[in-house]
C-alpha cells in the first residue's frame, strides 16, 4: 500500500454512561499477532472488567476482520467496535472497548451506543493520519541555492523532514516512489545541475494536516 488511514500511537480514554465506565483503548498494528497481544494486554490489565470487548482490521484490503462481544448480547458489542473502524476507512488498527457495570442496563441499543462512543474517544485518543510509504530523496546543495531550492518544493508540495548544515547544506526529502525522478530533474534545473542527489529505504510516515509525524 502507498498510503492507508490509521492511528498514529496507542492511545486510551474513558466516559461514564449511566454509572457504567467504559474505557476506549486503540493501537496500530503490524500483524494480526500484534493485535492479539494488545487484546490480552487489555484483558490482563483489567481482569477485573465486566467486559473486554474488541474489534480489529488487518491487511492490504482489510481482509482480516474480527470481533468479539466478550458476553453482552450478540451483535450489541463487537460489532459495532468493528463498524466504527469501518466506518473510519481504518486498517490495521486494534480497538478493545472495556465496561466495568454500574448496575444499570442499557439495553441492546443503549449498548451500541456506548460500545460505539468508547471505540471513537479511543480511535480519536491514537490520532487518525494517513500513512504514506515516502522515500528519503537526499539533495545536498550549496547554501546560496537554499532559498531558491526551499521555495521551489514548497509551491510543489514536496515535505523536507530535515535538514543538515555542514559544509553544504543537506536536506532529506520525502517523496512518493513515483514522483522520484519529477524530484530529480526539478533539483537538478533549479540548481543548474549543481547539487548531489540520492536516495535512500522508503518507510511509512504518519501525515496530518501536511506535516510529518515523529
Amino acid at each position: 500500500m502507498s498510503q492507508f488511514r490509521t492511528i498514529h500511537d496507542q492511545g486510551f480514554d474513558e466516559i461514564i454512561i449511566n454509572k457504567s465506565k467504559f474505557i476506549g483503548y486503540a493501537s496500530p498494528i503490524d500483524s494480526e499477532d500484534e493485535a492479539i497481544e494488545f487484546i490480552n494486554q487489555i484483558r490482563k490489565t483489567h481482569r477485573d472488567a465486566t467486559h473486554n470487548v474488541y474489534a480489529y482490521v488487518y491487511g492490504e484490503n482489510s481482509n482480516i476482520q474480527r470481533y468479539s462481544d466478550d458476553g453482552e448480547p450478540s451483535g450489541t458489542a463487537g460489532m459495532p467496535v468493528l463498524n466504527v473502524i469501518k466506518l473510519e476507512n481504518l486498517k490495521n488498527i486494534a480497538v478493545v472497548v472495556t465496561r466495568y457495570f454500574g448496575g444499570i442496563k442499557l439495553g441492546a441499543g443503549g449498548l451500541v451506543r456506548a460500545y460505539t462512543k468508547g471505540a471513537k474517544i479511543g480511535i480519536e485518543s491514537g490520532m487518525i493520519v494517513d500513512k504514506t510509504l515516502f522515500y528519503d530523496v537526499l539533495v545536498e546543495i550549496d547554501y546560496t541555492l537554499l532559498g531558491k531550492v526551499e521555495n521551489e518544493l514548497s509551491k510543489n508540495q514536496y515535505i523536507i523532514k530535515n535538514k543538515e548544515f555542514m559544509e553544504n547544506v543537506k536536506l532529506n526529502i520525502l517523496c512518493i516512489e513515483e514522483d522520484i525522478e519529477k524530484l530529480k530533474a526539478l533539483m537538478l534545473n533549479i540548481t543548474s545541475a549543481k547539487c548531489k542527489i540520492s536516495t535512500v529505504n522508503s518507510q511509512y510516515y504518519s501525515i496530518k494536516d501536511g506535516k510529518v509525524l515523529e
